[in-house]
């Protein structure tokens, strides 16, 4: 069969996107060869920008290229709200709502011993800082609602009992073991604008 060893290392490349697999790499692939090398290069050029660039908001840990976000420098943002989310993908999900207008925490991922990935991680000292040093007067809990999630958000509302903030979390008209980013912006509004206070009894 015919190889290039450029092109095979091209669709190796597009396969580290998620639910890309070997077929869909090869059309990408040949697509930007056969018909958009313009298109590819800019992709190329701005991929590469964003990659050298591209860090972590000081504040909500978003991403951003500059040091706080746009979101956080906002003065028209309610200051004493804040949604943890976990990742970047569902601030973007929750804006195109209209329906909130209060700060971020982005944890960058959800509890998973097995990954490795604990508290430190995710940066939850950080958010119980923010909240005390802020007056936070309310954090909503928007983590995905599947098991992870459900752990994530648990251990948070634990960390923040002793605050005064209200700890809520976003209704379930989210559909359990879906993802935010997925969600339409109808059922993902309603979920805010039905969020409950957590029970740890």
């Amino acid at each position: 069969m015919y190889s290039s060893p450029l092109i095979e290392q091209l669709v190796e490349a597009f396969r580290c996107l998620p639910g890309v697999g070997p077929k869909s790499a090869q059309r990408m692939t040949l697509y930007l060869l056969e018909r958009n090398p313009n298109g590819g290069k800019k992709l190329s050029e701005a991929l590469e920008l964003a990659i050298a660039r591209v860090g972590k908001c000081s504040r909500c840990r978003t991403l951003t290229e500059e040091d706080i976000c746009t979101i956080c420098a906002s003065r028209s943002r309610n200051r004493k709200v804040c949604c943890v989310v976990e990742s970047p993908a569902d601030i973007y999900a929750i804006e195109q709502t209209g329906a909130y207008k209060g700060l971020y925490f982005v944890l960058m991922g959800h509890l998973s011993p097995i990954d490795g990935i604990g508290p430190d991680q995710l940066g939850i000292s950080e958010l119980i800082d923010n909240v005390a040093q802020n007056d936070i007067e309310e954090v909503i809990i928007a983590c995905n609602p599947t098991v992870e999630g459900e752990a994530t958000a648990y251990f948070i509302a634990e960390q923040l009992r002793g605050e005064k903030a209200l700890v809520s979390r976003i209704a379930h008209g989210v559909p359990v073991g879906g993802e935010l980013e997925f969600i339409d912006g109808g059922t993902l509004s309603h979920a805010l604008n039905g969020r409950k206070q957590m029970d740890l009894s």
